[in-house]
């Protein structure tokens, strides 16, 4: 028969064990949360944590690009078409925005300054080059909805400019509110939310956005970040210099106003 001090021992011995157990999952959870926060962070200055740049230097498709032709979208810019413009093309100056479509700072920016953005390109103020990452799809423990929406934004682009833009806001309108909920992998959900753009789900689009026609054009497009060595989304630059467009009040971005202040303080002359 045990002793009254063996038992304590033992009972000592399962309370211990218990308590690193629960130590280790709070470990593993906050470590999660800093793999996130750390990719995300990027409107704070803050680098992407290197887990999210682990994915490889030369991009971690997931295989869905395999086999399939390379095809630019139309209305695409660079080498590839890896840039998406909008805006006057004799505009003075350039305002390059990179986005990932999961990240929730990169809808907090879109939500509060896409629609000022359109505006100022629209009169000419500068003209937009759109840059994209999908980097959270493996930085979020896995996923398809970067490349998917970005397959997607490749779609749009190809049917016009003005369609593509539209559809940039539409998307970012309607942001999962978790960045783990892999929402726009759905290629259903991306053809609904291509409905609230007038005449952008035609059969053409339809198509391209049920075949992933243009992910190895998204692939290009991913890897440039990577290749540029951009730090995290969203990431604003007005003449090569770089802005911080989000408030660092949660995934709030900065007033309209503020914005246009920064575009006139930093554009070149």
């Amino acid at each position: 028969m045990a002793t009254s001090t063996t038992k304590k021992q033992r009972r000592e011995g399962r309370e211990r064990l218990r308590a690193e157990r629960e130590a280790q999952a709070r470990r593993a959870r906050l470590r999660g949360r800093l793999l996130i926060g750390g990719a995300l962070a990027a409107v704070l200055g803050i680098a992407v944590g290197v887990g999210a740049y682990a994915m490889s230097a030369t991009g971690t498709g997931d295989g869905e690009a395999a086999g399939k032709p390379f095809v630019q979208p139309a209305n695409t810019t660079g080498e590839d078409g890896i840039v998406v413009p909008y805006g006057k093309a004799d505009a003075k100056h350039t305002l390059t925005v990179w986005l990932d479509p999961r990240c929730p700072y990169c809808a907090g920016a879109e939500q509060g300054l896409g629609p000022t953005i359109k505006e100022q390109a629209d009169a000419g103020a500068y003209r937009v080059e759109y840059r994209f990452a999908t980097f959270l799809d493996g930085a979020l423990g896995g996923g398809k909805g970067s490349k998917r929406a970005l397959n997607a934004l490749g779609a749009a682009v190809n049917e016009s400019p003005e369609k593509f833009m539209e559809y940039l806001q539409v998307l970012f309108r309607n942001h999962p509110e978790k960045e783990t909920d892999d929402k726009f992998a759905s290629t259903t959900t991306l053809l609904d939310l291509a409905d609230q753009v007038p005449g952008l789900n035609t059969p053409a689009f339809n198509k391209a956005v049920k075949e992933l026609t243009y992910m190895p054009w998204a692939e290009k497009v991913g890897q440039a970040f990577y290749d540029e060595n951009v730090k995290g989304t969203p990431a604003v630059f007005i003449d090569g210099t770089k802005i911080t467009v989000n408030s660092g009040e949660g995934i709030a971005s900065i007033t309209p106003d503020a914005f246009k202040e920064l575009i006139a303080q930093h554009r070149k002359p």
